[in-house]
């Protein structure tokens, strides 16, 4: 069996098509859906989307602590996580399965694909860095090197995780190097689709990149810090020359070179929350426009 565990927090709006993307494709194995969320709107909307869907109430104090419901509820034997304010492409569960196929694999990931319009600077950067991240994970999953899993929709093997730590930035960065270091795989779907919307407010940006870039550093204390993806490092290496690649237009080449110095502000910002030791409800900000 398979169990789709869908965390969400206030987003009765969009759980609805979250779950029409799950439950309208012809999945190979029998599947169960479980909704995890803190308000009652968010879990009445998806009972009235999906009868059949397995709602649950966690305590709002985090994904982690959603997550570790599920983990404890699923009954399947892979477990595939997504959010609720997103939805699949066609028969990405299908492809998420075939990567389990192999009984190395411990966690893969689906392709994040961007559905913000690319005509204005925050649009292009979403496509720009969801872009990057997928000839990444293709380049070290084609190498069979470590590979950090998005949270928008990853695959997990029941009984490797059993309980994330409270108060993670990052849970699928924390999943992703777990599973690396119990000696699984991690692996790539790139046909597995997941359509994401990404802030539209510089301000809502930066909360949200702040909050994942936070999450990495966060991992250091957890497991070996030369087991990485993503780094400040990787990015002064890698990102200059793909960005400014990536570019069709000068207009496109402006916003790629006005890139550079927000990621370096934002890194910056990372570093000084860790110096300071911000709280995890200090940095955990809500990104509306993301909804």
């Amino acid at each position: 069996m398979i169990s789709i565990i869908v965390t969400a927090y206030k987003e009765e709006k969009t759980i609805n098509k979250c779950l029409k993307s799950i439950t309208s494709q012809k999945i190979s194995e029998p599947f169960e859906v479980l909704v995890i969320a803190p308000d009652k709107e968010t879990l009445m909307s998806a009972k009235e989307s999906y009868k059949k869907a397995r709602i649950f109430k966690d305590k709002g104090i985090g994904k982690f602590a959603a997550l570790n419901l599920g983990f404890e509820q699923a009954k399947g034997e892979v477990m595939i996580l997504c959010d609720g304010d997103t939805y699949l492409g066609k028969n990405s569960i299908n492809y998420m399965i075939d990567a389990f196929k192999n009984r190395d694999v411990g966690c893969a990931s689906g392709r994040v694909v961007s559905i913000n319009p690319k005509n204005n600077m925050l649009g292009y950067w979403s496509h720009l860095l969801v872009e990057a991240a997928h000839n990444e994970r293709l380049k070290r999953s084609s190498k069979k090197l470590f590979i950090d899993c998005s949270g928008y929709l990853l695959g997990l093997r029941k009984g490797i995780v059993k309980e994330l730590p409270p108060n993670l930035l990052s849970e699928d960065a924390y999943i992703s190097h777990y599973v690396w270091s119990k000696g699984y795989d991690t692996a790539y779907s790139p046909k597995a689709e997941v359509f994401v919307k990404y802030p539209t407010t510089l301000s809502d940006w930066i909360k949200q990149k702040r909050r994942s870039a936070g999450g990495y550093h966060q991992i250091n204390n957890y497991f070996r810090q030369d087991v990485k993806m993503r780094s400040l490092k990787n990015e002064i290496i890698k990102g200059p020359s793909y960005a400014l690649s990536y570019a069709k237009n000068p207009i496109e080449l402006v916003w790629s070179l006005l890139l550079f110095p927000i990621r370096l502000y934002l890194w910056i910002l990372t570093f000084y929350d860790r110096l300071v030791k911000k709280s995890f409800k200090q940095v955990w900000q809500r990104v509306e426009t993301t909804k």
